[in-house]
């Protein structure tokens, strides 16, 4: 901490609140209003779209009656863009000119349904998709622009850098749009082929959105065009097949498996693997009937032929290198059709994506019939799950008449006919694991091959899964060998043990649980059972510039834990995070403890934890955040929510460990926060009256002089929050001993008869 010999003032006491519902809660429709003080403002983003595609600044959104003021808006899309349209697409950044935010969220973009006569494609296929892979979340937004309702939108989450920090645990990796910069077309494609080592002639079909990572896109290309066996060195092998598998289950082909092999994203983690990402899925069940073919061509499809596209389409076509890379191997092959099945299990042999529909239907319902900028009539809307409309060359079909036959051929094809292996009895040994100890995984395996039961496993939620083969030969806590009980052993070197299996056999394959990886197992060290209150968040400094260095001399964001209890907590098992979505983004090193009513630092960076210091992998916004203490079972154990900070001054417990939340100007760190905010006091009022202080610094007295009759006390603590002083006013005036003081810095506070305080101050004693 940087002590200031200068008079100090604290902060009023203020508690943040939270917002009372999520931007992205599906069950409520956002409102959002947009005021342009150009009346014209129509025709001015038409200009810009078409032009330097720039911004227009609004003079202000109001996002569910909370106004941000000077707003960067922008029309957005390709196809469902056109300036005739009365409701165009809509991008609203809202730190083009300023910084700020909405819940952290700074990108709002809002789709107009183009395609669409059901208007809930996009919703339903990402509240889908999100149960097998990493995705936006979205649901539904009435806009209105300057008072008048334009209608209702889908609101889909932006893929940025702030998706990449919640979901990949870093931001600033190479990080790709994968969409043609120049118009797309049956030659004009963003499928990863590798085209040459030149990195400019891939600008024209990728948009680099990272500083850096052109020479890794190449090599991905690269690899997955030439090396296709090596495509799971370079790129998250399941979530590609999950991908594949999605696109093609739900006639999404305005995405990798269609014409211009477009509509996603590539991250590149920390593991040094590309993670694709879904995005715009506006036209999934059928919008989008063009699935491409062998020469360039488009590849339309009537109804009847969406309704029986090949689940294998693309597998040879040289175009789609992924889907060859995927297709050519065959253990990936059952993988994919084992994925296929389970998202087919999951909604559409139960019908749950038809109850899921006809609820967000009702409740956009009225919303819609008051759209008088909509595409589609509010009865095509009504009908848009069971009836075919035409629009223009081809028909887009209703979502369960696609779907209900889709679902009946995929299953009537070889491949889905074929039994896959069964998997059950699941069973670590031992049940409870100790640190370093051994233990082994065991499971009772049917319909397989001796030698392709696999466990996937990882003791660190943020890498990859490693793979170790399962044997059922008697040496590996398996039973008896050949009784279909297959077994492994490994090492617990970690609080967790993350892991899933799967078996095939010659025709087919099968995970468990059958959404893995996304999905997966966890077998945990027992833990310290840490109450709420016993390990608290106390302080925490977002914006550091220039208050508190870390052990390579950097001024790194940090948050601060306190142990109230009497004993020492193990933080084995439990986890720090900056979002309550995503909590085991720090994992605590295991049997790293924290002393009886003390303090523990954690470095809010990514740089790697050494031995001396924590570093959580992760920084703090100063826009807007959270930070978040929970346990290994999800159970949040201390959080809060914090919005606009500023430079160097950090956020506490007033008073230390108990408090609510206040500002701090003189951050506290590793230290109790009662020096600078005055432990525990009520009703802080900013010198109501003048006192001054003499001499400061002083020796061996200090004389206090108010100009009100109204003051009583002058109390004096030293920086642990402890009354080492006191002295009542006579005449307006006190004197105080300053014997037996120890050189160094105090607070003082002068309270009224009422005994609250009127002003307060530092004291610098020198001996």
């Amino acid at each position: 901490m940087r002590n200031k010999i200068a008079l100090i003032l604290l902060s009023l006491l203020f508690c943040f609140k939270g917002f009372s519902q999520n931007f992205y809660n599906l069950n409520t429709i956002q409102k959002i209003e947009i005021q342009f003080s150009k009346t014209d403002w129509d025709y001015q983003l038409d200009l810009l779209k078409l032009g330097t595609d720039k911004y227009l600044m609004a003079d202000w959104v109001k996002i569910n009656g909370i106004e941000y003021d000077s707003i960067g808006v922008k029309y957005k899309g390709n196809s469902s863009y056109d300036s005739s349209f009365k409701k165009n697409p809509i991008h609203i950044e809202l730190n083009t000119y300023k910084d700020q935010s909405h819940q952290g969220y700074v990108d709002i973009k809002l789709g107009n349904s183009y395609s669409d006569p059901s208007m809930i494609r996009e919703v339903l296929a990402y509240s889908i998709l999100k149960n097998y892979m990493l995705s936006p979340n979205a649901n539904f937004a009435e806009v209105y622009i300057n008072g008048k309702y334009m209608g209702i939108y889908s609101n889909a989450e932006s893929i940025n850098k702030r998706f990449c920090a919640d979901r990949f645990y870093s931001s600033d990796n190479t990080f790709m749009k994968c969409n043609p910069n120049i118009t797309p077309g049956p030659t004009v494609k963003s499928n990863l082929k590798y085209i040459s080592a030149d990195s400019l002639v891939y600008k024209p079909y990728y948009e680099k959105k990272s500083k850096n990572g052109w020479n890794d896109f190449v090599k991905l290309c690269d690899t997955i065009s030439n090396f296709p066996t090596r495509a799971a060195n370079v790129i998250d092998i399941d979530k590609a097949i999950w991908m594949l598998a999605f696109n093609n289950l739900l006639i999404n082909l305005d995405s990798y498996n269609g014409a211009f092999a477009q509509n996603y994203y590539l991250y590149k983690d920390n593991n040094g693997l590309f993670n694709p990402i879904i995005w715009d899925l506006n036209m999934a069940f059928g919008g989008f009937p063009f699935a491409g073919s062998p020469g360039n061509g488009m590849g339309t499809l009537s109804i009847a032929n969406m309704q029986q596209l090949s689940p294998f389409y693309h597998d040879t076509h040289t175009d789609w290198p992924l889907i060859n890379a995927v297709m050519q191997n065959a253990t990936y092959k059952k993988m994919y059709v084992a994925h296929l099945r389970t998202i087919i299990k999951d909604f559409f042999t139960n019908n749950e994506y038809v109850s899921f529909a006809t609820q967000i239907q009702n409740l956009i319902e009225s919303k819609v019939q008051s759209d008088s900028n909509k595409f589609y009539s509010y009865t095509q809307f009504k009908n848009g799950m069971n009836s075919n409309v035409n629009i223009g060359s081809y028909s887009v079909p209703g979502i369960s008449n696609l779907m209900n036959v889709r679902v009946t051929y995929l299953k009537s094809t070889t491949e889905f006919t074929q039994t896959p292996p069964t998997i059950s009895a699941i069973t670590p040994i031992p049940a409870v694991p100790a640190y370093n100890a051994p233990v082994a995984i065991t499971a009772s395996v049917t319909n397989t091959k001796t030698d392709a039961v696999f466990l996937g496993y990882k003791f660190d939620e943020t890498k990859r899964f490693e793979k170790l083969q399962l044997f059922d030969d008697g040496n590996h806590n398996d039973g008896a060998a050949g009784d279909n009980i297959y077994g492994v052993s490994l090492t617990m070197t970690s609080a967790n043990l993350y892991y899933y299996i799967y078996a095939e056999n010659a025709n087919a394959g099968m995970f468990s649980p059958e959404r893995a990886e996304h999905e997966f197992y966890q077998l945990s060290i027992p833990t310290d059972t840490i109450k709420k209150g016993d390990l608290v968040v106390n302080e925490f400094l977002a914006d550091n510039k220039e208050s508190d260095i870390n052990e390579y001399g950097l001024y790194t964001d940090w948050i601060e834990l306190y142990n109230t209890t009497s004993k020492t907590l193990n933080l084995t098992g439990y986890y720090l995070s900056d979002n309550t979505a995503s909590l085991k983004k720090y994992p605590f090193d295991v049997n790293t403890t924290i002393a009886p009513n003390s303090y523990l630092i954690i470095w809010a960076d990514d740089l790697k934890t050494t031995a001396k210091y924590a570093h959580s992998g992760f920084s703090l916004s100063f826009t807007y955040g959270q930070v978040v203490l929970s346990n290994s079972h999800g159970a949040i154990l201390d959080s809060f929510t914090y919005f606009n900070q500023s430079e160097d001054v950090s956020t506490g417990r007033c008073p230390n460990a108990t408090g609510n939340f206040t500002d701090i100007k003189t951050p506290t760190f590793k230290e109790s926060n009662n020096f600078f905010c005055v432990a525990g006091l009520k009703n802080i009022k900013a010198f109501i009256n003048t006192v001054t202080a003499f001499p400061n610094p002083a020796n061996n007295q200090v004389t206090f002089k108010s100009n009100s009759l109204n003051i009583q006390t002058v109390e004096l603590y030293n920086r642990l929050g402890n009354l080492v002083k006191n002295s009542q006013f006579t005449n307006k005036e006190s004197t105080l001993n300053l014997d037996g003081l120890a050189s160094g810095i105090y607070v003082y506070m002068i309270k009224d008869k009422r005994g609250i305080m009127d002003a307060h101050g530092i004291l610098s004693v020198i001996k």
